[in-house]
């Protein structure tokens, strides 16, 4: 179990930085929690190699490098552009079961959500960018019934049938665009290479893992995330620890030297996982995950989380206050100021630690 941090922290990159783009770092890694959206950006920022700033990430998703949609479990991740499709071609009916219930509950069937698909898309087609609300307008024009919940699922289902993604953010909301205007056409593969391809992204960019890790993560049903898994074991290596089979690519990361990162909300560190012990002990989870699943900004200190941490952004300058979760746990102010120092270059700010 010692070695599960420092491995971790390697294959995250975290401490080893291969990729240089952002379309290649989240190809690594398969996909990037997303619905915090300006800590989604950190979490890609602080993995790559070189200096890449705030404006540099959302430059790729303007583009069409990055796609941020609903992709797995179901919840907003972003993904590389020529991943989005075969992602969505095979996850999206687990996601569409795990709504079904509350569509139920909404008065929405699978005719609505079709009707619903071709508005939108009349919508925003020629290039147009709307937001939800502006979206919502439309429909109720053509004499369907929005309100806040019904227009996540409308928007959510669009996006898992591969009619929308996003589109440039306008002002501090987000906007649609049509997928196929903006993505260019990515591969599609038969389902079980699909899995095979999924699996073989999580367990090269997130091991040492396990099989209800990987369940977890990947949103799929338990049969297709243990055959994805099956058929990529003769290129991993495996360990047991604990009672728990754990699978990686390489078991052969270097020794590190002590780091302290500053991860953002929701980052792959640990909503990744469905077992969290390795790297964060279960008595601080009330303190970092919310009772409805929310994951604040993390400490991590030699791999172990020992703390969260907020964020204000003002004009010139960040404010950063952390929260260790036990007094022994404060690092000194210059070590925190150089694990904080990433962070403020990546918005352009001055920081400034408050305890």
């Amino acid at each position: 179990m010692s070695d599960i941090p420092r491995l971790r922290l390697y294959q995250h990159q975290l401490l080893h930085n291969k990729h240089t783009t952002p379309q290649a770092l989240v190809a690594y890694l398969g996909a990037v929690q997303a619905q915090d959206y300006p800590m989604s950006k950190w979490a890609i920022g602080l993995r790559i190699a070189g200096l890449h700033t705030d404006h540099s990430i959302e430059a790729a998703l303007d583009a069409g490098e990055l796609v941020r949609t609903h992709v797995l479990r179901p919840t907003w991740h972003i993904v590389a552009a020529s991943d989005v499709r075969w992602m969505l071609a095979l996850t999206a009916k687990q996601i569409k079961s795990a709504s079904a219930a509350r569509d139920r509950d909404l008065g929405i069937d699978q005719a609505l959500y079709t009707r619903c698909n071709d508005l939108i898309a009349r919508a925003l087609e020629g290039g147009r960018e709307l937001t939800r609300e502006a979206v919502m307008l439309e429909l109720e024009k053509a004499g369907i019934e929005t309100n806040p919940s019904r227009a996540v699922h409308f928007m959510m289902n669009a996006e898992v049938d591969g009619i929308v993604c996003n589109g440039k953010m306008q002002g501090k909301s987000i906007s649609y665009a049509l997928m196929d205007e903006k993505i260019a056409k990515g591969p599609l593969y038969p389902r079980e290479e699909a899995l095979a391809l999924l699996a073989r992204r999580y367990f090269n960019s997130h091991g040492p893992a396990t099989l209800p890790d990987f369940h977890w993560w990947s949103g799929l049903s338990m049969p297709d995330a243990r055959l994805g898994l099956e058929s990529i074991k003769s290129e991993l290596e495996s360990f047991e620890s604990e009672g728990k089979t754990y699978w990686l690519r390489d078991p052969s990361a270097p020794a590190a030297a002590d780091s302290v990162f500053f991860l953002p909300a929701f980052d792959e560190y640990t909503v990744a996982y469905k077992d969290r012990s390795a790297v964060f002990s279960p008595q601080w989870h009330k303190d970092a995950i919310t009772s409805n699943g929310i994951f604040k900004p993390i400490i991590v200190v030699n791999g172990q989380v020992k703390g969260i941490w907020k964020r204000t952004v003002q004009k010139n300058r960040v404010l950063i206050e952390p929260f260790f979760f036990a007094a022994s746990d404060l690092l000194p102010m210059e070590v925190m100021e150089r694990a904080v120092a990433p962070f403020a270059a990546f918005l352009g700010a001055e920081p400034v630690i408050k305890l």
